[in-house]
């Protein structure tokens, strides 16, 4: 008995401790300690501030007004002894409430020595990453550069001749399949940074049917879990932003592409938004906090199918006749034409100028050959082979993949133009004979794939154990 009541006190202890974190907040204007001031703590978890208090008993006063018929105070007639069994039913849920800013603490500033530079990034992004050379080199500096410019944000704020470093966003150009999350997933991880990653096919002009801008910021500030300064250093990935392109020859409002583009800007350059907490709109019952998005690296990523024909139009234009003159047909061959993309190819495409403008470093991501997808299947670190190997270690059994096995694997996922997305699905299909039938015999040591194994002309190599 002794020790449960030490066990309980322990766990309200730890409760305590971890509300304390986080700011109070309204039940009824759901508006935050920070914006609303001090609250009145309720039993059964409910918190009011000063305003509304003070317009409820102004109701009172008036006289017949039933309080439980306003909106958000369905409460308000019990009992106030009645509120403690309600168990804990009026409290804001966790994922709703914010961080406390710390006044006792000075704001922690980013070190300079917390900043790797481009060559160390680019060596732990090696590890993960197979090919994509120049798009690696690229995003190791901007990043670097990135945080530099945030150092020097933090210590020279009040000086009002320092030099202002502008705002460096990177859009990642590149084929399906080629890389473009797995690199910004790796990177958010190496540098210990919030990640949001959002899909712009989603997002709509604020009135519309689904998510408005301010969602995307919603969603890192989730990551940080409710801390805004972590948040406001974080990095956000808008994939599938080729989606939003100006739509040719439409009649009808084009809520989700031009206008999307519009209201991203404020962001992109860096500004201060209300965003919801906890939530993808605004709304009555939702709590709303500011974030500043001057100091977010914004990526936007995208396949821009049909981009290759643009520029290959606009090379194409240069031709001439003579013997210095190129062949028309010089590009049709080039299986990294995206590299050459312009800002007035990407306007053609439907991106405008104000948008590119916010995103100044271009990167495109070369298409995955044969021999990158198998390097992709063995050499990273987290490699689709590595992660079968574990598995059936666990069984006591070594896998092992002959090399023409990998290479037909490659050929296959080469022939579903997915790049390297089509390696798991390829994989998943012949190991799962291999993964229902091995833990079946505990003498089986090792299986070796072969080449025969996946043409179906044979099945893999099985050797004994002793």
């Amino acid at each position: 008995m002794e020790d449960n009541k030490i066990q309980n006190s322990d766990i309200d202890k730890a409760k305590n401790e971890d509300e304390s974190e986080y700011e109070k907040i309204c039940y009824v204007c759901r508006r935050p300690e920070s914006k609303a001031g001090s609250m009145v703590s309720m039993p059964g978890g409910m918190n009011l501030c000063h305003d509304c208090m003070q317009k409820a008993f102004d109701s009172v006063t008036q006289g017949g007004l039933d309080l439980s018929k306003l909106p958000g105070m369905p409460y308000m007639n019990l009992n106030l002894n009645d509120l403690g069994s309600l168990n804990k039913d009026l409290e804001i849920p966790k994922k709703q409430k914010i961080k406390k800013r710390s006044d006792k603490e000075p704001k922690k500033q980013l070190e300079r020595k917390d900043i790797p530079a481009p060559h160390t990034v680019r060596q732990k992004l090696d590890e993960y990453i197979i090919g994509q050379e120049q798009a690696k080199k690229a995003i190791s500096v901007a990043v670097y550069n990135h945080y530099k410019r945030v150092y020097l944000a933090d210590t020279v704020q009040n000086d009002e001749d320092a030099v202002q470093i502008e705002k460096s966003n990177i859009l990642m150009i590149g084929p399906t399949g080629s890389g473009k999350t797995y690199l910004v997933k790796t990177l958010a991880r190496l540098l210990d940074v919030p990640l949001a990653i959002a899909d712009a096919t989603s997002l709509t002009e604020a009135g519309y049917i689904g998510d408005d801008i301010e969602s995307v910021v919603s969603k890192l500030l989730s990551a940080a879990d409710n801390d805004v300064e972590r948040a406001e250093r974080g990095i956000i990935f808008i994939d599938e932003i080729d989606k939003i392109a100006k739509k040719k020859n439409t009649s009808s409002r084009d809520v989700s592409g031009e206008s999307v583009q519009q209201e991203l800007l404020k962001l992109l350059e860096g500004s201060t938004v209300e965003v919801p907490v906890g939530a993808n709109q605004k709304n009555a019952m939702t709590p709303m906090t500011t974030v500043r998005t001057e100091n977010i690296l914004f990526i936007c990523g995208g396949a821009f199918p049909d981009l290759e024909d643009i520029i290959k139009e606009r090379l194409k234009e240069k031709t001439s006749i003579g013997f210095s003159s190129e062949l028309k047909d010089k590009y049709d061959k080039d299986a990294n034409i995206l590299s050459r993309v312009t800002n007035e190819d990407l306007k053609k495409f439907g991106m405008i100028p104000e948008f590119l403008g916010r995103l100044p470093i271009t990167v495109t991501l070369e298409t995955l050959t044969k021999e990158l997808l198998v390097r992709v299947l063995n050499e990273p670190r987290n490699a689709i082979l590595k992660q079968y190997q574990k598995l059936l270690e666990l069984d006591e059994v070594k896998l092992v993949f002959e090399d023409e096995a990998l290479e037909w694997i490659a050929e296959e996922a080469l022939k579903k133009k997915t790049g390297a997305r089509a390696l798991r699905a390829i994989i998943e299909s012949f190991m799962l004979d291999i993964m229902y039938e091995i833990p079946k015999d505990p003498n089986i040591g090792s299986v070796i794939i072969t080449r025969a194994y996946l043409d179906k002309n044979g099945g893999p190599l099985i050797q004994m154990r002793g």
